[in-house]
């Protein structure tokens, strides 16, 4: 009898760690897939007024619409090259600096975006920790810039703007004023730590996994 629920106990683990194990394989390219099928359909929402608007030789071409509007983007892209549509550019964002609902939001967001897209004009500096919202919990941040002498807390200290990012919105976070003791910087880059910021933590760099694993086979060898 004892035989018998020790073969069924043994059975019933086998089965339970081989669907976990296939449930652990599955979950991440089902989710995955989703999620691109998800803001695909979100795409497919927002380009429909292109799509109605287009001739109908255009509306037998699948997901037309979007490729329409990679082609308007990379027309823009050409354009913005040459120094008289620059130039209209630079006078429409100008009119936007000037409205003022819409100069502290279209400012952010292009910061935002060029934090990301553009070496040269690097807003957010180093990856940091900063011991935040309290004392003894560490978050992710971005260094963006020293704090001027005539606003910092003390004359004797360099302090420097920290942005911390929210998960899973980074568009949104808070800004802490620390001294050049109290961060720390992170050998991580500005993609790697927003994807780690993003996932909630779920997404790791990869080269420390790699790290990691190698250091944990070679401790059990």
């Amino acid at each position: 009898m004892e035989q018998k629920k020790f073969f069924f106990a043994k059975l019933f683990d086998y089965f339970k760690n081989s669907f976990l194990q296939g449930l652990l394989t599955v979950l991440p390219i089902t989710l995955t897939l989703a999620l691109f099928t998800f803001f695909f359909r979100l795409l497919k929402g927002w380009l429909a007024p292109i799509y109605l608007l287009e001739p109908e030789y255009l509306q037998r071409i699948p997901h037309s619409e979007i490729f329409l509007v990679i082609l308007f983007i990379l027309v823009i892209g050409a354009i913005f090259k040459t120094f008289f549509i620059r130039s209209f550019l630079h006078f429409i964002e100008t009119i936007f600096f000037r409205i003022p609902l819409m100069n502290p939001v279209y400012s952010g967001i292009k910061q935002l975006v060029q934090a990301f897209t553009v070496p040269e004009k690097l807003t957010f500096k180093q990856v940091v920790l900063v011991e935040f919202p309290r004392q003894g919990i560490f978050s992710i941040g971005f260094l963006t810039s020293q704090v001027p002498q005539e606003i910092a807390p003390a004359k004797h200290k360099k302090f420097y703007n920290v942005y911390i990012p929210t998960t899973p919105n980074p568009t949104t976070g808070f800004l802490v004023i620390v001294s050049e003791d109290d961060y720390k910087v992170v050998d991580m880059t500005r993609q790697e730590a927003m994807s780690l910021i993003i996932s909630g933590g779920i997404i790791q760099p990869d080269r420390f996994i790699k790290r990691f694993l190698i250091e944990e086979t070679l401790s059990t060898k």
